[in-house]
């Protein structure tokens, strides 16, 4: 063999094993190299035992199989029954024996459908560990859970994890179209091959199951909210029945995006008004004709009139009247409606981000059981900070699901390193004041204020066909912390940052510690370098890639970036107080009393509630203008040190992903100078102020940042 050829195969199979590391997400189940912490695995697991007969119960067994033998070393022993001590028992309710269900009956009545256990207990004095659950599903769960445990070298020598999800729909809305692009994907093209399905079953669907159940994700969406009604034919259904087979021993439904004119675009009819006759019983034969199909078919999720979409406006008709005509076509066959309150309209420009509230909270009660309002973190758009929406606290009769946006249309896309489960706990802890004090936002979504029965948690997903799935190695945590988060809204996200760096990349404590810090950073530094003290909507047009708060020129008012910051001689921001819009009146009397008075206002929602004075004295005794320059060099700051920070890290990993990050944070300190630079310069022609000492000067002009182009920009 040739010394070239030679060099070639390492590098092939180099590539390779670090290739599997990226694919494998946080399930990399890497040999643990603290020896007492192995040693008391080997001794407390001498053994498994299924006593489930089920493909998911299989998929239970080989996964312990798998994450023991990799993480301890050796092989572990698969058992007919139980003979010894120490072994690893797994199985449903239905399936223990008398005596193990003796010890942990009252255990079972402390868990829903969906729960587990994972308990210590003594067999004929003999040490045992069971993973149960009221069903095989619950028992997966309960499996991940402790497989978790094992990856973060938690203790297994006295457990009682008694765990159930908090919210019933946990879901990933896919923004992906039939001919595989993805709207708003940064991670390449869609997952789903619908030319080779349904004979042909990649492997990633099931390795996707798999990652989703490991973190409690239970729905997922397959279609674009801008749905294309070719989906609901018969040649398309076949290939989701395809997926659905697959999701299913997971835990996993699959869902469809409804487009409301498909009865008149596949079924031949001449209308989609919803109080036609004919076209509800299209819905309902169209219905029956999926769960003939698909029995566990979860239901539709709608984008009805809004940017352009049909709905049941377009024949004067109201939300209430689409969305009951879809759910009594579901609701025979436990199907559910998601229904999505994202509207904005040209004709109602005054104040886009209160046209949601003013469309669906005068319906609040109306809806049927099986509909759930969906309804974005706030009230515009994804934005790197936004208020909670005012929906959440205004609808106590009505379901209503939040959605988060996983991929990151307005934070850098995916060259951008930055943590989202520190923005999706800033909204659930946000407290609405439905009920007094203490009503958060996790309150409304988990149903717990109000007793609804019917609970749901969507994030539009950031998952591709990329390699690592996600595009940016760190962007897997969004994913990940998303998931965690649908399971229990009131987790901390740095716990779920620190789960997520040992299971995929370390448990030294010298790697977590510096690098779950740059994590929990990493939002406000974005925030900060992009669109800081309650700026908001002033990126690009279309594509939303890079700074354009020049940008004034586009069809609709509420498209433009200059409809968002007024930026003026006078100072900037979009006033939502009594004094402009009045939009703080969406909001209980006292969050409507915190943002409506600028002395209250939180300073990171500043601009957001309120046309402010470029002179105006911030709390830290700045000026409006020089602290906002300021904020802009401090995310470009964070983001220095974040490179720093991961520099340190190159001995505890992997050389190539340590590569892929490290390049990828040049690229997102570039860009972060870039937003400030091009910023800055725009807002200075308003505030005729010079930058205050500690601000790097611009090295581009105003006009060169203008004439960039991005015309092939992803996702768009």
């Amino acid at each position: 063999m040739t010394l070239l050829r030679f060099v070639y195969l390492f590098l092939l199979i180099s590539f390779s094993a670090s290739a599997q590391k990226d694919y494998r997400l946080w399930l990399q189940y890497d040999k643990i190299t603290n020896l007492q912490v192995t040693q008391e695995y080997k001794m407390g697991i001498k053994g498994i035992v299924s006593l489930g007969n089920s493909e998911t119960s299989t998929i239970s067994l080989r996964e312990l199989e798998s994450g023991l033998t990799n993480m301890l070393g050796n092989k572990i022993e698969i058992k007919s029954k139980i003979e010894g001590e120490n072994n690893l028992i797994i199985g449903s309710q239905s399936s223990l024996s008398s005596d193990i269900q003796k010890n942990i009956l009252s255990d079972f009545k402390r868990i829903n459908n969906e729960g587990f256990i994972i308990k210590s207990i003594s067999l004929k004095n003999k040490k045992q560990i069971v993973i149960t659950g009221k069903n095989d599903v619950g028992v997966l769960y309960g499996v991940y859970n402790f497989l978790r445990l094992l990856q973060t070298n938690k203790s297994i020598s006295n457990l009682n994890v008694i765990d159930s999800p908090k919210i019933n729909l946990r879901v990933l809305n896919h923004w992906d179209n039939l001919d595989r692009t993805v709207e708003r994907g940064y991670a390449g093209f869609s997952l789903w091959n619908w030319q080779k399905l349904p004979d042909f079953i990649d492997q990633r669907y099931i390795d996707y199951a798999r990652a989703n159940a490991s973190v409690g994700i239970n729905g997922t969406v397959l279609t674009n909210v801008n749905a294309n009604a070719l989906i609901l034919t018969p040649q398309y259904l076949e290939k989701v029945e395809a997926l659905a087979n697959v999701f299913r021993p997971y835990g996993i439904k699959v869902y469809l995006t409804a487009r409301f004119s498909a009865p008149i675009e596949i079924g031949g009819l001449k209308t989609a008004d919803p109080k036609d006759a004919a076209v509800a019983n299209w819905w309902k034969e169209k219905a029956k004709e999926i769960y003939k199909r698909i029995p566990d078919f979860g239901g539709f999720l709608v984008k009805a009139n809004s940017e352009g979409q049909p709905g049941p406006q377009n024949y004067g008709r109201d939300h209430v009247d689409g969305a009951n005509m879809l759910a009594d076509a579901v609701a025979p066959f436990g199907g559910v409606i998601m229904w999505r309150a994202f509207v904005y309209s040209e004709h109602d420009a005054n104040d886009r981000a209160k046209q949601a509230y003013a469309e669906f909270q005068p319906y609040d009660g109306k809806f049927k059981a099986n509909v759930i309002v969906q309804v974005k973190n706030g009230a515009i758009d994804f934005q790197p900070r936004e208020p909670f929406h005012p929906l959440f606290g205004a609808m106590p009769k009505t379901p209503i699901m939040m959605e988060f946006q996983v991929t990151q249309e307005y934070l850098g896309f995916s060259t951008h390193l930055v943590y989202l489960p520190k923005l999706f706990q800033e909204v659930l802890e946000s407290d609405t004041y439905q009920k007094g004090k203490g009503s958060t936002v996790a309150k409304v979504v988990d149903g717990s204020l109000t007793n609804t029965k019917l609970t749901g948690i969507a994030g539009v997903s950031n998952i591709g066909n990329d390699l690592n799935w996600t595009g940016h190695p760190f962007a897997q945590a969004n994913w990940y912390g998303f998931g965690r988060l649908a399971w229990n809204p009131y987790l901390d996200a740095e716990v779920i940052a620190d789960e997520w760096l040992r299971c995929t990349f370390s448990n030294n404590k010298n790697f977590i510690n510096p690098i779950k810090n740059m994590m929990i950073k990493s939002r406000e530094a974005v925030i900060n370098y992009m669109t800081p003290l309650g700026l908001h909507h002033i990126m690009d047009t279309g594509h939303h890639y890079g700074p354009g708060p020049w940008v004034s020129d586009l069809s609709r008012p509420e498209w433009n970036p200059t409809y968002y910051h007024k930026a003026d001689k006078n100072g900037i921001g979009f006033d939502r107080s009594k004094t402009g819009t009045n939009a703080t009146a969406q909001y209980a009397t006292q969050v409507e009393k915190i943002f409506d008075n600028l002395e209250t206002c939180p300073e990171q929602d500043l601009l957001w509630f309120h046309h402010v004075s470029w002179d105006y004295k911030l709390k830290n005794g700045q000026t409006l203008w020089s602290g906002m320059a300021l904020k802009y060099q401090e995310g470009v700051n964070q983001v220095q040190e974040m490179q720093n920070s991961w520099n340190k890290a190159e001995k505890y990993i992997d050389a190539e992903r340590f590569k892929e990050v490290q390049m990828l944070l040049q690229i997102q300190y570039k860009e972060a100078k870039w937003w400030r630079d091009a910023c800055l310069l725009y807002f200075q022609q308003y505030s005729g102020k010079e930058l205050p000492v500690g601000v790097e000067k611009p090295t581009e002009t105003l006009e060169y940042f203008k004439s960039l182009k991005f015309p092939f920009a992803p996702g768009n």
